[in-house]
């Protein structure tokens, strides 16, 4: 069994989730959790930290042996391990396949609200953005809207950049879902760039499925990026991978990587290697602690805060709250900063249409949880 009721101090550690607000608020913002990694993680560390020498290093085929192993293990779909890029994060991953396949006159699609560095990617590669909203069902759930996402794409449409599990909306989207998405972009000679990096992390009754591994036409028209960081946390070590199996598109990635993204680091791949390989037993117990913390954000939210409307999460450690009807004098983001001493992250910068809406990061002790929901809950008391 292991720990994940005791929270470990994490201010002074160049923590950015702790170290940006005042000591005396809670953040509930930056997805990363605030959980001891595997201990298989933190032994292979210092091993390799005993060793004291940290030159460059070597992206080994064993650890790609691994990740085809894994894909095939948990999802059913066989890769090679030569279609496999090793990256130091899935945002440069994704900016990386932008910028090599789109550029000014182009554009770039993706649906909303998304997590914000989507947002940015095609600017930063000098190309359109086009934006489709999500839709709410009428359970709630949120949904593609597949006759406007049709529409939306223009002659100039180069990628779709789909987010799978849906950061910050917790969907993990259907095969019929994927199939529709993947056979429209086929049509249009659309590039899919899927980001699954929550694809570990999906609670009960749901199943995450790699468009990529849909069927071998959609695979050559898809770019993954997957990554055990948010997994194990250790987003801080910079390790990411992407799978990629057409090979005229690997070598334009590896020729715009050239001189501008380097490798990944030495201690990010020993920390990866080890979670993938040892680190499921810390997973499972793990995935039961968020869904109970997930139950819990759900319920209270429902019972004692009703005016926000939330939608349980199929999977992240992320909960997305419509504050819309929330009668308060200001938005919703500063009014529980200043008021509940709770940092949450701001609805806005996912998307224009979600201003009023809050992202609640849920991955930390239950403990900690509670006392950012009675916050919460306090605060519109006060009123």
């Amino acid at each position: 069994m292991y720990d994940f009721e005791h929270f470990l101090e994490r201010r002074g550690t160049e923590s950015v989730k702790w170290g940006v607000y005042p000591a005396d608020v809670l953040p509930m913002w930056v997805a990363d959790m605030d959980f001891v990694s595997p201990q298989p993680v933190i032994d292979a560390l210092m091993k390799r930290v005993e060793h004291g020498v940290f030159g460059y290093p070597m992206e080994t085929q064993e650890f790609r042996e691994v990740v085809v192993h894994r894909m095939e293990d948990r999802y059913g779909w066989k890769i090679d391990p030569a279609e496999i890029i090793f990256v130091p994060g899935v945002v440069s991953g994704f900016n990386l396949v932008c910028q090599a396949f789109a550029g000014r006159g182009d554009s770039i699609l993706m649906t909303t609200p998304i997590y914000p560095p989507f947002l940015a990617a095609p600017v930063n590669a000098q190309a359109e953005r086009i934006e489709v909203p999500l839709y709410q069902d009428a359970s709630g759930i949120y949904r593609v809207d597949f006759e406007a996402f049709e529409k939306a794409i223009l002659p100039s449409t180069k990628v779709f950049m789909l987010c799978n599990p849906h950061n910050p909306v917790g969907r993990v989207y259907t095969k019929s879902e994927l199939e529709r998405m993947a056979e429209i972009c086929l049509r249009h000679h659309v590039l899919i760039c899927s980001d699954e990096i929550h694809s570990d992390l999906i609670f009960s009754g749901y199943q995450h499925i790699p468009i990529a591994s849909l069927s071998n036409e959609i695979s050559e028209n898809t770019i993954t990026l997957i990554a055990p960081s948010k997994t194990y946390n250790i987003a801080g070590l910079d390790c990411s991978v992407i799978i990629c199996k057409s090979k005229e598109y690997r070598e334009r990635l590896e020729t715009a990587r050239r001189g501008l993204l380097g490798h990944v680091n030495a201690l990010g791949l020993v920390a990866g290697m080890a979670a993938y390989k040892e680190g499921d037993p810390w997973l499972k117990e793990l995935l039961q602690v968020l869904e109970g913390n997930r139950d819990l954000v759900v319920r209270y939210i429902r019972e004692r805060m009703p005016e926000i409307k939330i939608i349980s999460p199929e999977a992240t450690y992320l909960a997305w709250l419509d504050c819309r009807a929330l009668q308060i004098p200001e938005e919703p983001y500063p009014f529980f900063l200043n008021h509940a001493k709770v940092a949450l992250n701001y609805g806005g910068d996912f998307g224009e249409q979600s201003k009023r809406f809050l992202r609640f990061n849920f991955g930390c002790p239950q403990s900690m949880v509670q006392e950012a929901l009675e916050r919460m809950e306090s605060s519109l008391h006060k009123r």
